[in-house]
């Protein structure tokens, strides 16, 4: 499958905006949440977690499926993503982790960063500034 087009799953809001997350449902039955977490010492920094929690995956909530729907699965976080940007339009960062497979060095950019690091730029304009120096964080701030 290329990514030229590609349609988002189903995206399940939730009824009080403030709450943050989201589910979808995969072709394949893998459930998604996607959760946007407020900094404490700053509610406009929010942190962003998805991952499947299907029982099967036995609570692994990052792990890897390979159902061959990753482009599709992307594309629904972007929506996902742009959904809480445009009930939070404050915001002035977001945070980004991909956690390290065991393989990978901690301090580098992950295999996961890097997937992100190609579809941030279809979540985030022109106001918005990325930056990977934190390892297995990447954070997104607003420039104006």
């Amino acid at each position: 499958m290329s990514e030229g087009f590609v349609e988002e799953y189903k995206i399940t809001a939730p009824a009080i905006s403030t709450a943050g997350i989201y589910f979808f449902t995969t072709d394949c039955g893998v459930i998604y949440e996607v959760r946007f977490g407020r900094r404490q010492d700053n509610i406009l920094h929010a942190t962003i977690v998805f991952g499947v929690i299907n029982d099967e995956y036995e609570g692994e909530e990052y792990t890897v499926t390979n159902k061959g729907e990753l482009y599709r699965v992307m594309t629904t976080i972007v929506h996902v993503v742009k959904m809480f940007m445009a009930e939070h339009p404050k915001m002035v960062t977001y945070e980004f982790t991909g956690l390290a497979k065991d393989d990978e060095p901690e301090d580098k950019l992950t295999a996961r960063n890097n997937l992100y690091k190609r579809y941030l730029p279809r979540i985030f304009e022109k106001d918005w500034k990325f930056d990977y120096s934190g390892g297995n964080t990447i954070l997104v701030t607003r420039t104006k």
